[in-house]
């Protein structure tokens, strides 16, 4: 499993495979790239935790970590220069284009090792949930997106629990925060260290695994899940099986126990591509899962779609996205329809004018562009003084600070990058209910 990723890009093979070795003595998975160009393709592929930069390479390094920055602005890896320089102008140099850290050659191979430990670990800190102190969706995707690009079997399976929401209103925030401990405790004792398990969102857990157990997992924790819930529930709502919820008008509605849904895709009958792939089947899967009224898994099948097995409904839960960053469209675009959203994404800001009025979405996150044209601004203002009959709501996102212009240009709401994920989506339900009345 691709847990921890070191990218070295170092012409010298001697040097790169005597580091890679290293590492790998301690369980990181180390990817070697011999030049620039290729480095590229493999940041694309693996997202890298951490990368190792010496300056042996023809290409300028401080250029080249300049670069490494603003490609893996989504990401945000560990950068370390190698150099035999010791001159303090070089440190500061290296440092200044956005090196983490300079290791001057030669250097001892416990201290080599100990600091990119160090690196790896600070960086994985900022992954973890505060609720369950599992790695959280940001992890969780980039675990998923090495997995497809590796040869090698696999399993993904999404879990979760129907009704916490009707849960947590009756039984409160406290009460639910221990179900989801008490559950992730149970998948953890269900895998092994070869397993991954993280989270999608507060409430979806995701395991990687392989095609082999995956099945045998999904059953137990149907299992365990059933045979442990009814401690989560006060005598007399286990007693009648389902819970009294009061709505707005004091009527009671009736609402059934939770349950556990499973969704399991895998590479045993269809060769997936891409991430936005995967997550669109997985989801899919998990749908019918859902469906049945007990605690039940879905494994995919040959032959079995899910992709139109659920109608959509009003409200309207339409959002597009015009993200040019494709790792960070694939974000939000997996989180929306994770959250209940219909989603379409357009990389080229002039795809908007040929959809927008067919798909008529609730709510629009436009990106600035780029940084000189700025041609978000300018679609901004196009959908807002231009198409009298849009009532979507735009929130406009931009590396540009400069929240007036933003908002002159007709954006209902400014949000500078980089932002969290439950920030955007905060604001994201807002205009949706808002829009929905």
């Amino acid at each position: 499993m691709l847990v921890k990723v070191v990218l070295i890009i170092d012409k010298r093979k001697e040097q790169s495979i005597k580091y890679k070795k290293i590492l790998e003595s301690i369980g990181i998975s180390v990817f070697v790239a011999s030049d620039f160009a290729q480095s590229l393709n493999l940041m694309n592929m693996y997202e890298p935790d951490l990368i190792v930069i010496s300056d042996s390479l023809t290409f300028d390094i401080k250029k080249a970590i300049e670069q490494i920055r603003v490609l893996t602005y989504n990401t945000r890896p560990a950068i370390i220069a190698l150099s035999k320089s010791n001159h303090i102008q070089d440190k500061i140099d290296i440092l200044d284009s956005g090196a983490d850290d300079f290791l001057s050659e030669p250097i001892n191979n416990e201290e080599f090792q100990a600091r990119i430990t160090a690196h790896i670990r600070r960086n994985f800190e900022g992954y973890f949930s505060e609720k369950t102190m599992l790695l959280n969706s940001k992890a969780s995707y980039k675990m998923m997106k090495r997995t497809i690009n590796n040869d090698s079997d696999w399993a993904i399976m999404l879990i979760d629990i129907d009704n916490l929401e009707f849960y947590k209103e009756l039984y409160g925030e406290l009460a639910t925060d221990k179900l989801l401990q008490t559950y992730s405790a149970i998948i953890k004792s269900a895998i092994d260290s070869n397993d991954y398990l993280g989270q999608l969102s507060d409430e979806d857990f995701v395991v990687i695994t392989n095609n082999e157990k995956a099945e045998k997992i999904a059953n137990y924790l149907v299992y365990a899940f059933d045979t442990v819930v009814s401690k989560f529930y006060s005598e007399t709502d286990v007693r009648r099986g389902f819970m009294f919820m009061h709505g707005d008008d004091e009527a009671e509605d009736k609402v059934k126990l939770v349950t556990t849904s499973i969704g399991i895709i895998s590479n045993k009958y269809k060769k997936y591509n891409d991430l936005k792939q995967v997550i669109s089947s997985l989801i899919s899967t998990h749908k019918l899962a859902k469906y049945k009224t007990e605690s039940a898994y879905v494994m995919e099948r040959p032959k079995i779609s899910a992709d139109n097995a659920v109608e959509e409904k009003e409200p309207n839960n339409n959002i597009l996205i015009a993200e040019p960053d494709e790792a960070l469209s694939i974000l939000l675009e997996a989180t929306a329809r994770l959250q209940g959203y219909n989603v379409k994404v357009v990389n080229e800001f002039e795809e908007i004018f040929s959809i927008i009025e067919d798909y008529n979405p609730a709510v629009i996150i436009l990106d600035a562009g780029n940084s000189e044209t700025l041609k978000g601004l300018e679609i901004c203002r196009k959908l807002k003084f231009e198409m009298q009959n849009l009532k979507s709501n735009i929130i406009f996102t931009t590396t540009i600070h400069d929240k007036e212009l933003v908002l002159n240009a007709g954006a209902d709401l400014y949000l500078p990058k980089p932002y969290e994920l439950s920030v955007m989506f905060g604001w994201i339900k807002k205009f949706n209910e808002n829009y929905n009345g």
